[in-house]
């Protein structure tokens, strides 16, 4: 394979010719070591395709070998001459392109293709990538007469399983891709014994998948660039046409929203812009006590709790702060402490915990509202003091988005961006955890893969994450504070 084709290589070359270039002559590079969440979404990948047999049943594995390609394609060979119903991992290779089937299913007039995919959804970039399966089993002799992705079925609920997968007949639009496979592969290749090729810049970069190589081949862009205007991305690209590069040069006449035009103001101001008077009134709005509430979850994509559907995001800890005024009244907080259901026990504490306050303030309101009113439907005994909490719950975002723009910000509106530039005395820096895909990857390990850690390396972990938490939640009392301030200083 050291100058042929997988698929997936097949695939990254369509996208463009030097990310495939790069990924065949520097396999070892630094941008090809995958992420920890990259790497969390190929484990899952994982544990989703081999669930996935369990729905087409009856079949022969195709084992890896050590990497040997020549001894699976036999296998797979063999396999089909035995009369396998079903080969899992099915190997070929045709004129240097290598595919192995998720599923290759025997029917009446032949085989049918079957794609397995984490998702819940089929997308637009899976026709292409059963189209390279279908070319190369048909040059290998194989009739061809269906082709499916299998995705996971958001209304699957837990313990009941048996709908867990959805199954899509994308034959027709596979096809329309099959006739020019051959010479794409062929281009390729050639592309490969050559030097590494000069491609513009452009969408491609981020489509189907953000490009590793994406530093390698964009400069740096000034602070301020044109791009980072808030909600205007797609808009950049015509502003760089014309000459405009930076936010600052955007011609007043150019149609933007108040937010934008709030964030040009503060750039060409080189400072904060609060507008004052609606800011006073919008937080004069809310009663006290106060309170400010943060969740972490997790998403599985195999449902474990009952009710749960793929990828329910379901709380595992929250961290509460309440007060009357600038006093700080106390704190609740609850983590998850084993793979049990987490839901009842949360949701008894967080009722408690909120029982008090007049308005709790949370930083993206809609994802907090939305797991409470799941927790509403899936604990039914507190069902009606839930969705009490979720009537009280405010939306501290837009609060700063439509009164406040500091430069620090950065065209993002992100708590991350937001509370160091306006607190600076608060930072993640230093954490261990510092977002909120890291939170729930180790709440994860800490529920299900934790069970061969020492004490002292859980209770480590229990740290990290209760001091994530605790600071996106005490950061919305710091940040509420100095928005305060800001609505009571006089005018410069």
């Amino acid at each position: 394979m050291t100058r042929g084709l997988s698929k997936s290589r097949l695939l990254a070359g369509l996208q463009c010719h030097r990310l495939l270039w790069w990924k065949v002559h520097e396999p070892g590079a630094e941008e090809l070591v995958p992420e920890p969440e990259q790497q969390r979404i190929f484990d899952r990948g994982t544990e989703v395709g081999e669930r996935a047999r369990d729905y087409v049943p009856g079949g022969v594995l195709i084992e890896s070998e050590g990497g040997d390609l020549g001894a699976m394609v036999r296998a797979t060979q063999e396999a089909m001459e035995a009369g396998a119903p079903v080969i899992y991992e099915a190997a070929f290779s045709v004129d240097g392109v290598y595919v192995a089937v998720d599923i290759l299913q025997r029917v009446d007039d032949g085989w049918c293709i079957i794609e397995v995919k984490s998702g819940t959804r089929v997308k637009d970039v899976h026709f292409q990538d059963v189209a390279v399966q279908i070319h190369v089993l048909e040059r290998a002799g194989m009739r061809i007469s269906g082709a499916e992705v299998m995705v996971l079925n958001r209304d699957c609920a837990a313990p009941r399983l048996e709908d867990l997968f959805s199954r899509h007949d994308v034959m027709q639009e596979a096809r329309r891709h099959v006739p020019s496979m051959a010479m794409w592969a062929k281009e390729q290749i050639r592309m490969l014994g050559e030097s590494n090729p000069t491609v513009e810049t452009g969408g491609h970069c981020s489509s189907p998948y953000r490009c590793p190589f994406w530093d390698r081949c964009h400069e740096s862009l000034p602070e301020h660039h044109v791009s980072s205007l808030y909600a205007a991305r797609d808009r950049a690209p015509q502003w760089e046409r014309q000459g405009i590069r930076l936010i600052e040069d955007i011609p007043d006449d150019v149609s933007l929203s108040p937010v934008q035009r709030r964030q040009v103001r503060a750039i060409r101001a080189g400072h904060m812009v609060v507008e004052k008077e609606p800011l006073a009134r919008e937080l004069a709005s809310h009663p006290r006590p106060w309170g400010y509430l943060d969740f972490e979850t997790i998403g599985l994509p195999i449902p474990r709790w009952d009710g749960c559907h793929p990828y329910d995001q379901v709380p595992t800890q929250f961290v509460y702060y309440e007060r009357d005024g600038q006093a700080e009244t106390h704190c609740d907080e609850w983590l998850v402490a084993d793979d049990r259901d987490p839901r009842p026990e949360l949701a008894r504490h967080l009722v408690e915990a909120c029982r008090g306050a007049a308005v709790v303030f949370a930083w993206y309101a809609a994802f907090e509202k939305r797991v409470i009113s799941a927790l509403a439907r899936n604990v039914p005994e507190l069902s009606a003091e839930l969705l009490d909490l979720n009537r009280r719950i405010v939306d501290l975002l837009p609060v700063v988005r439509n009164h406040v723009y500091d430069p620090g910000f950065g065209g993002s509106f992100s708590l991350k961006y937001v509370l160091p530039t306006l607190v600076p005395e608060l930072s993640y820096k230093g954490l261990k955890i510092t977002n909120g895909v890291e939170a729930s990857m180790l709440l994860e390990e800490l529920m299900f893969a934790g069970g061969e850690w020492t004490d002292a390396e859980r209770a480590a972990e229990r740290k990290a994450l209760e001091d994530y938490c605790r600071l996106d939640t005490f950061g919305m009392v710091e940040l509420h504070d100095r928005l305060l301030e800001l609505a009571s200083e006089p005018r410069a």
